[in-house]
């Protein structure tokens, strides 16, 4: 059985749906949710001009290999409405799902590279993450993931996300 962690998020549409939904696709296609954050809202990361993005991370197992488990998700995302397109910005989108660590592996592919290598400077990435699993060791890095929260230079707000 295979372990890894994931970060969703979304800004366009109902974005507490469109989480909510790709958990339950998780389930079904994916494997056991384990461990999940609370859900943040931030402000959009590296533009302006965005809705705010909800963001939660899950600590996952699954029988699926690194391959397959990117497959699936961008199948759960393309089948909630997640349009991909080859742009150097980063784009509006009904949901994003990242690998952030695939059991202790270091993967560099033209498809996937795990760890995520930005992860260690978003804050809207390590705050969720930190309340799952802040003694994770980032096997690149060497650091647990609450000293890369401490340590991580991005200012932009995140906070806890209430329901209206």
């Amino acid at each position: 059985m295979n372990e890894a962690y994931l970060c969703l998020g979304g800004n366009i549409g109902d974005r507490e749906l469109a989480l909510h939904t790709a958990l339950l696709k998780i389930k079904e296609n994916v494997g056991e949710i384990i461990a999940l954050s609370n859900i943040f809202e931030t402000e959009a990361w590296g533009v302006d001009n965005q809705q705010a993005y909800l963001n939660q991370c899950i600590h996952i197992k699954t029988n699926l290999s690194a391959n397959d488990l990117i497959d699936t998700l961008l199948e759960v995302e393309k089948n909630l409405g997640r349009k991909r397109t080859i742009s150097e910005t980063y784009e509006p989108r009904t949901i994003d799902i990242d690998i952030l660590f695939y059991n202790n592996e270091v993967i560099e592919s033209p498809k996937l590279i795990v760890p995520h290598p930005r992860l260690h400077l978003r804050k809207f990435v390590l705050i969720p993450l930190n309340e799952i699993a802040p003694n994770y060791l980032h096997p690149i890095l060497n650091k647990t993931i609450f000293n890369l929260l401490s340590n991580c230079e991005d200012s932009s707000e995140v906070k806890s996300y209430k329901k209206l």
